[in-house]
C-alpha cells in the first residue's frame, strides 16, 4: 500500500439509541482503528443535528486521547469563523500537552449546522462585521506559534512539548491557495465535493501558494464482502441540496432538513434537488483500487476515509476489511 489511511468519524446516533452510546461507539472505532495501523482517527464537529453526537470535537479528542496510546487523535475540523482563535490556540496546545506528539488541529470554515445553531454559536458578534477567515487563521497561527510573544502580548499557554500538526480543511482551489499561503497542511474534503477538475486545481494551487505539506484527500468510502452488499448499503443513499430565495445552498441529508433550514433562514422560498453522494464503494480490493488510481493521478499520500451511514457493525466490518493489508493487523 503506498499511501495510509486514517479516519473520520461524526458519532452518528442510530434510530432508538442515545448519544451516550453513540460516543462510546466513537471510542471503540478509534481504538480498532489504532490496533489496525490507521494513522489519524479524527472527529467533525456538526451542530444541531439530532443524528449526530460531534458537537465538541475538542472534548472528545482530549477523552480519544485518553482511551489510545499511539494513533494521532484530531479535529475535522473545528469550524473557526465561530470562535476566538486564542482560545482555540490554549485549548489544542492543552490537548498537545496532555498527548504530545499525537495531536492534530483540523480547520474548516464551514457553519456546520442549521441556521438557529450558527447564531446561537455567534451570539456575541453577530452584529458586527463578519470575520475574515484568513485573517482569523493568521491569527491563530500566531497564538500557536513557539516564538515568544512580544511583550504585553498575549500568549496561548500552555506551550506544549510538540505543537498540534495545523490542518485546512476545504473543497476549492481558493481554500488550498491560503493552506500553502500560510503553511498549513491541506485536506481536500472530497466527500463533499468529489469533482476531480476542482481537486486537481486545488491542489496545484497549494503546490503554487508554496504548499510544502502532505497532500490528504477526504473521501467516502465503504467495503463490504461482496458488490451487492456494498450497493444494497449505499443505494438508497441521497444528498439534498437546498437553494434559498437569496441564492444561498447547502447541502443536507433529508427534505426534511432541508425544510428546517429554510424555515431558520427566513426564506420565503426554497427549492431543493435530490442528488447521489460520491462514495467509493465494493469489495475492499475494489475500494483500494480506486484508492490507488487517485493516489496515482493526484499523488496522494494520505487518505482520510468518512464513513457513510449504515449500521454499526457494518461501519466496523468496513474499516477493517479496508485495513486488510496494514502491518499492524498482521501483528
Amino acid at each position: 500500500m503506498s499511501y495510509r489511511l486514517s479516519l473520520l468519524d461524526k458519532s452518528p446516533i442510530p434510530e432508538g439509541e442515545n448519544a451516550a452510546v453513540a460516543l462510546q461507539r466513537t471510542v471503540a472505532l478509534a481504538q480498532t482503528a489504532e490496533r489496525l495501523g490507521y494513522t489519524r482517527f479524527w472527529v467533525a464537529e456538526h451542530h444541531g443535528f439530532p443524528g449526530l453526537a460531534s458537537s465538541a470535537p475538542e472534548v472528545l479528542i482530549a477523552y480519544l486521547a485518553a482511551r489510545t496510546r499511539s494513533i494521532r487523535i484530531g479535529s475535522g475540523g473545528v469550524l473557526l469563523p465561530h470562535y476566538s482563535p486564542y482560545k482555540v490556540a490554549e485549548i489544542f496546545n492543552v490537548l498537545a500537552s496532555l498527548a504530545p506528539g499525537r495531536v492534530d488541529l483540523g480547520i474548516g470554515r464551514a457553519p456546520g449546522g442549521l441556521p438557529a445553531s450558527t447564531r446561537a454559536l455567534r451570539v456575541l458578534h453577530a452584529s458586527g462585521p463578519a470575520h475574515d477567515f484568513s485573517a482569523q487563521l493568521s491569527e491563530l497561527d500566531t497564538f500557536l506559534s513557539v516564538h515568544t510573544a512580544e511583550e504585553g502580548a498575549a500568549r496561548a499557554l500552555p506551550q506544549p512539548p510538540v505543537s498540534p500538526e495545523r490542518f485546512l480543511l476545504g473543497g476549492s482551489p481558493d481554500s488550498a491557495r491560503l493552506a500553502g499561503e500560510r503553511g498549513w497542511n491541506f485536506v481536500f474534503a472530497g466527500q463533499h465535493n468529489g469533482d476531480e477538475k476542482t481537486i486537481e486545481a486545488s491542489f496545484e494551487a497549494y503546490a503554487g501558494a508554496g504548499g510544502k505539506g502532505p497532500v490528504l484527500l477526504a473521501v467516502t468510502a465503504l467495503a463490504a464482502p461482496s458488490p451487492d452488499e456494498a450497493r444494497s448499503l449505499t443505494d438508497a443513499l441521497k444528498i439534498v441540496r437546498v437553494t434559498l430565495d437569496d441564492g444561498h445552498s447547502v447541502n443536507l441529508g433529508s427534505e426534511e432538513q432541508a425544510a428546517e433550514y429554510a424555515r431558520q433562514a427566513g426564506a420565503v422560498a426554497y427549492h431543493t434537488e435530490i442528488r447521489k453522494p460520491q462514495i467509493v464503494s465494493g469489495t475492499a480490493e475494489q475500494v483500494r483500487r480506486e484508492l490507488e488510481r487517485l493516489q496515482a493521478r493526484f499523488g496522494v499520500r494520505e487518505f482520510i476515509i468518512d464513513t457513510p451511514p449504515a449500521a454499526a457493525e457494518k461501519r466496523l466490518a468496513s474499516v477493517m476489511l479496508l485495513a486488510g493489508e496494514a502491518p499492524a493487523l498482521a501483528a
